[in-house]
């Protein structure tokens, strides 16, 4: 049977994307669905899954190529799988790594504190068995393991500080030259002083906890928004107490067909009225910064909350679905963020952001605009309060909204009008359905 060329599947709208690990060789046996290369965007990292059963042949990449969608990776034989307990990954080292001495530190130079995690040429006995949250490969994670390294105070040189099989390695050989220090300082500079390091430690017991996978990819892409765009935040609240009723009404219908009805679903079709009605809010600047471009699909970014922190996945065509699709696809795509299952497309194409954290509390708060978009919508929880109709006060269930915009193209004037149009749209649902 003729070998089976394996490509780059479908990773969305990007292009030349690093390959930051390749975790076969020729010759290597292979059962279906293991992983054989990971690749990563900006925004997430993936492995490419063996479609068959098999032994690789002709590998044709290596760690540092770009790649796009249909690029060839590797071929596979179709035959036998690896065995059900591979060799070990530490077997497949240099003898002399495992059981090599720690090297002694150099010698002092004036550079400052160090931590403990840098200064420490090997773990102790015993070292963490849950990786969770670090950025490195499935292989890196097992020699960690089975080499008892605990991969917390190895430091990463790949892409984005993900940790590589010769990071491991050198851990283990001693710490990192000293000739690497100005090289990290350059890239933290930009013209902003970093805020100086302490030694916490002195003052009471601590505990280091690295960041998840996802906070690590997505805190640069929030810091760079922070730099770059010039927020605002304009506040209002909407009465949704005829909305709510309604939605209450659709939602236990809903559940008898094993999906629910959130307020989300109106508020996207509120969005999407209020983006119609002013379409700077459904733009982004072009890359000269001297002319808007103006989209007319309407794709609305969610932000999503899981255990290892925040994705926003986007509803695609939002204008051409109605409360009850919407309502669907919220649950699916809620279920696979929290699942980790969240492809690059799912998070791509995004016009506008809507982060709501009704579901917990709060009065007000300032979102991030998702930049390249110019603005997004925080909601809190809605609260009973009494309002006074002209003739007596009355319990109407209130809603806060708190829009965050990009002050380069849109003003204070444009964000209030905007606001209150989506207040209007939502303190009655017919309205949604012009």
């Amino acid at each position: 049977m003729a070998a089976t060329e394996v490509t780059v599947p479908d990773i969305g709208d990007f292009t030349d994307v690093p390959v930051i690990e390749v975790l076969v060789k020729e010759g290597d046996r292979v059962n279906e669905e293991d992983a054989l290369i990971t690749l990563e965007s900006d925004k997430a990292t993936m492995d490419v899954p063996a479609p068959i059963s098999g032994a690789v042949t002709h590998v044709r990449v290596k760690v540092g190529d770009v790649v796009s969608q249909g690029s060839p990776l590797l071929s596979i034989d179709p035959g036998d799988g690896a065995l059900t307990q591979p060799p070990s990954l530490a077997e497949q080292q240099e003898p002399a790594v495992a059981a090599q001495a720690p090297a002694q530190p150099p010698a002092a130079v004036s550079t400052p504190q160090v931590s403990a995690a840098t200064a420490a040429a090997a773990p102790a006995p015993g070292g963490v068995a849950d990786f969770a949250g670090l950025h490195a490969g499935p292989s890196v994670r097992r020699l960690a393991r089975e080499l008892d390294v605990e991969l917390a105070k190895v430091d990463g040189s790949g892409p984005k500080g993900r940790i590589t099989k010769e990071d491991l390695l050198g851990f283990l050989r001693g710490p990192a030259p000293a000739a690497a220090a100005p090289a990290a300082a350059a890239v933290a500079g930009a013209g902003i002083p970093e805020i100086p390091a302490q030694d916490f430690s002195k003052f009471g017991p601590v505990e280091t906890q690295p960041l998840s996978r996802i906070k690590k990819v997505s805190g640069p892409h929030l810091h760079r928004s922070w730099l770059n765009v010039p927020h605002v935040t304009h506040n209002d609240e909407a009465d949704i107490t005829v909305i709510d009723a309604y939605r209450k009404e659709l939602d236990t219908a809903a559940k008898a067909e094993g999906y629910r009805v959130t307020l989300l679903a109106f508020l996207v079709k509120a969005v999407v009225s209020a983006l119609k009605a002013f379409p700077e809010f459904n733009s982004s600047l072009s890359q000269e910064k001297d002319a808007l471009i103006v989209k007319k699909y309407y794709n609305i970014g969610i932000a999503v909350d899981t255990p290892d922190g925040l994705v926003v996945p986007v509803v695609k065509d939002a204008d051409r679905k109605g409360i009850v699709e919407l309502s669907k696809d919220f649950g699916t795509v809620s279920k696979k963020a929290r699942d980790g299952k969240l492809s690059a497309s799912d998070m791509q194409g995004g016009t506008f952001t809507i982060s709501s954290l009704g579901g917990i509390g709060g009065t007000s708060f300032t979102p991030i605009v998702n930049a390249p978009e110019v603005a997004i919508l925080g909601v809190v929880r809605s609260k009973q309060v009494p309002v006074w109709t002209g003739q007596a006060f009355e319990p109407r269930l209130m809603l806060p909204l708190s829009l965050s915009y990009d002050h380069r193209v849109i003003d204070g004037a444009l964000a209030a009008r905007f606001t209150r149009h989506l207040a209007t749209q939502l303190e009655d649902p017919r309205r949604l359905l012009l």
